[in-house]
């Protein structure tokens, strides 16, 4: 131990004092002590006992144990240095175990091995936070892992931000005291408060509700443990209070009443998200994911849609003349564009039938077989940009997405009719889209209303043509009733409703995306399932959840 810390070894508790702070680790059960700790010149470090009787090969159980013990010691002890010498990272390791005590203001701290799992030992942290005199605690459980030093053959811990707290990622730092933004007190449109602890999913979108409107509120900062964002623009995410702020009141126009049916719905499947949105207003209603990485796909994600896209698609068509709804259109079972052979699923064809058929039905050589007599690769995007609003850079009250259809040639610009290639969308985007074909009209969607900060809402240049608005929703109404959204869509009261399913192919996925977008009343909503496959099976009966609820 370095002449800055004591320590002493009290009832099988590592104790040690480190700026005159208490700092503890407990021991591995069955280890039978020490052993020395060193560096070699590429920063990979190891037990030396240890390494001189296997320098090569797996790791093994009693290295990982001892490496493990002594990596939480140093730690423990606030020795950022020796702790940092013990990964395979050094450089990144030493100021993250160092702003554990002089950043989140840790000034005790016991950490608690659990039973290893053969190369990976979980552990329990048990620290306290100390601020101006005022100290509370701060637990959590982690694991980190040892591996072998690629240069070294030592083995070391495995560096990761989430070493020092699960929930850190890249290039995050755990912090603690006064934070820049006052908390808020958000509520929906009714005056119903909204908290992360009633709404899970929701915590994302408060976290940035607060970057963005924290001062406006007129609220007052307390002391809190956070941790910081690795962009400037990302909202920092608290993880512990330590003085309570005053918040000040944020209306939205969020309904409690949908968003608890959405956060029940994307429960169904992992890495699902799903946004609801009034054609009316423009207003998002709900906005909910299910994901690991606790990232808001539902308003930042950016994946190709699949057949959703149909419906803007449907409209240029529309809009050139080139069908109609009671129209028939061919939809053969394959169609090549470029050189590219795309197919309808399962390889099914139509004969005879109207458009809103092939629509209905998904048929995607109808939408590729057109693609000749539009000549001009530039349509769609235009329609999805003047129309639509696609690409306009919405201000929705937080950072959002607001979806990409850019110019392509080849095959590429025939992928983009039904929804592939370099398209890009989020279930915002989707619900916003559908919203448009509801109404005929683009509004831009917000969470909070745009008179609260004086902030310009994005406004499409022209509505759709005359007569387009009504067929889409016509075929999107057979859609819904015989079309591939009806089971999804069955349990949806009343007759005024529709929808469209999409399943998107991506490369190296072992299943294509799920996409389910549709309308019922004055609501739409759109939902994506990654690896969820068929749009209806997975994506559709989120969506149906949410506009039942509506």
């Amino acid at each position: 131990m370095n002449g800055a810390a004591k320590g002493a070894i009290v009832g099988g508790v590592f104790l040690a004092m480190a700026g005159g702070a208490a700092y503890g680790v407990v021991t591995l059960v069955g280890d039978s002590g020490g052993g020395s700790t060193g560096t070699d010149k590429n920063g990979a470090a190891g037990n030396g006992a240890v390494t001189a009787q296997r320098a090569s090969g797996p790791v093994t159980d009693q290295e990982a144990a001892r490496v493990a013990k002594d990596f939480l010691a140093a730690w423990a002890a606030g020795n950022a240095g020796a702790a940092a010498d013990l990964t395979n990272n050094p450089q990144a390791a030493q100021p993250a175990v160092a702003d554990f005590r002089s950043k989140a203001l840790v000034s005790k701290a016991v950490i608690t091995p659990g039973t290893p799992n053969g190369t990976t030992v979980p552990f329990k942290v048990e620290a306290e936070i100390t601020h101006e005199g005022t100290a509370k605690p701060f637990a959590y459980e982690s694991q980190l892992t040892v591996v072998r030093g690629s240069t070294s053959g030592k083995p070391v811990v495995d560096w990761q931000p989430s070493v020092i707290h699960p929930q850190l990622q890249k290039d995050e730092r755990l912090r603690a005291g006064t934070p820049a933004s006052p908390p808020v007190k958000a509520v929906d449109r009714h005056g119903k408060e909204l908290t992360a602890e009633q709404y899970p999913s929701l915590r994302p979108v408060l976290d940035a509700l607060r970057k963005t409107y924290g001062e406006k509120a007129g609220g007052t900062p307390g002391v809190e443990v956070w941790i910081e964002p690795a962009t400037a623009d990302a909202p920092k995410r608290t993880l512990a209070t330590l003085v309570e702020g005053t918040p000040g009141q944020l209306q939205t126009v969020l309904d409690a009443n949908v968003q608890a049916a959405a956060e029940k719905a994307v429960e169904r499947h992992a890495e699902a998200s799903v946004v609801a949105v009034q054609p009316s207003t423009g207003d998002i209603l709900a906005v909910a994911n299910h994901r690991r990485d606790g990232f808001n796909a539902a308003m930042q994600g950016r994946r190709a849609p699949g057949s959703t896209m149909k419906i803007v698609t449907a409209a240029m068509l529309l809009e050139k003349g080139l069908v109609a709804a009671d129209r028939p259109a061919a939809c053969p079972a394959s169609a090549s564009w470029d050189g590219k052979v795309f197919r309808n699923l399962d390889g099914f064809s139509l004969s005879g039938q109207p458009f809103s058929t092939s629509f209905a039905k998904s048929c995607n050589t109808a939408f590729i077989s057109l693609i000749d007599d539009v000549k001009d690769n530039g349509a769609l995007p235009r329609v999805a940009k003047e129309a639509f609003g696609i690409g306009l850079d919405w201000k929705t009250g937080i950072p959002s997405q607001d979806g990409t259809v850019p110019v392509t040639s080849g095959s590429a610009a025939a992928a983009e009719y039904i929804g592939q290639g370099a398209i890009q969308m989020n279930p915002l985007n989707m619900a916003s889209i559908t919203a448009t074909a509801r109404t005929g009209v683009f509004r831009q969607p917000v969470l909070v209303k745009a008179s609260l900060d004086g902030r310009t809402l994005a406004t499409a240049s022209r509505p759709l043509a005359p007569g387009v608005s009504a067929q889409l929703v016509r075929m999107m109404r057979q859609t819904a009733t015989s079309g591939t959204a009806a089971k999804a869509m069955a349990p949806v009261g009343g007759s005024d409703k529709g929808a469209k399913t999409g399943s998107a192919e991506v490369d190296g996925a072992a299943a294509p995306d799920s996409w389910f977008t549709g309308f019922s009343g004055d609501v739409a909503a759109a939902a994506m399932v990654e690896g969820g496959g068929h749009g209806g099976d997975a994506a559709g009966p989120i969506v149906a959840t949410v506009l039942n609820a509506s």
